[in-house]
């Protein structure tokens, strides 16, 4: 159901001095915090619906860290017995969780070129057909627990499909840092900027120097998207991802917080700081 589900080359080496880099990175963004306000930041685990050993490991690490995690669903993989064990797996707080909408299928469409599964190769009505099912499925399925909120596969979508987003019903949007074509002004958008599994570095020093380099820089800015995907973790995965919600929690320099808070709050991120 997903492209690949290798760990990607930084998880196959991690440093010996991974802590101090890692202590390094947040010390630095302490310094150079532009306001006193500390940081925003969410994390968003994509292709979810699939019941499985990584799945359970992932909402137990959050759990047992006491963050809250936006967890996006594929509408078609997920069936009511499933959504009853991801339920019953999350059973710890049910404040920490947030549930949107992640594509239909995750079926790649385009005969050539990027992957996406809402864009130029399908007709409108499809699209919108789509869009309009996954939402009805989750909202029945889930009920008050669904967020409408819609992050598109391979985070990339077309402008028809944004287009029809306000009339469907959806009042937010996750995508990268300054993905486009914009998003309607109706939408609140919520981008990751951090990738923690899905990376295309080759070897993992450069993997590693890039993953510090985005969490960095992100911090600074004042919000910190970072993206996950289970199926990718090995053990060092979870084991990082454990170290740094413990660091993010210790340190006064972010508010965890998931898609679902900053809807409700109203958040607007001032796409000029992007």
């Amino acid at each position: 159901m997903t492209s690949g589900k290798n760990p990607a080359p930084l998880w196959l080496h991690i440093p010996a001095d991974i802590h101090r880099r890692l202590h390094c990175c947040l010390d630095q963004v302490v310094t150079e915090l532009s306001h006193g306000d500390g940081s925003i930041v969410f994390f968003r685990a994509d292709d979810v619906a699939v019941p499985g050993r990584k799945l359970a490991r992932l909402v137990d690490v959050f759990g047992k860290h006491q963050v809250p995690l936006t967890l996006a669903v594929v509408p078609a993989w997920l069936t009511a017995t499933r959504w009853q064990w991801i339920l019953e797996h999350c059973s710890r707080d049910r404040s920490l969780w947030c549930w949107m909408q992640h594509g239909w299928r995750h079926f790649n469409h385009e005969p050539q070129g990027m992957k996406l599964e809402f864009g130029p190769s399908r007709s409108f009505s499809r699209k919108r057909k789509d869009l309009q099912t996954g939402f009805q499925r989750l909202n029945r399925l889930m009920g008050d627990s669904f967020t409408p909120a819609f992050t598109p596969p391979w985070n990339r979508c077309d402008s028809e499909t944004l287009s029809v987003l306000p009339e469907l019903g959806y009042q937010a949007l996750s995508r990268n840092l300054g993905a486009q074509p914009p998003a309607p002004a109706a939408v609140a958008e919520y981008p990751v900027s951090v990738d923690l599994h899905t990376r295309k570095e080759k070897d993992g020093e450069s993997g590693w120097q890039n993953f510090f380099k985005e969490l960095r820089e992100s911090l600074g800015n004042g919000f910190c998207g970072i993206m996950l995907h289970h199926q990718r973790m090995n053990n060092a995965a979870f084991d990082f991802l454990e170290l740094l919600l413990s660091e993010l929690k210790q340190r006064n320099l972010a508010r965890l917080v998931h898609l679902g808070t900053l809807l409700r709050e109203g958040y607007l991120q001032e796409k000029a700081e992007w």
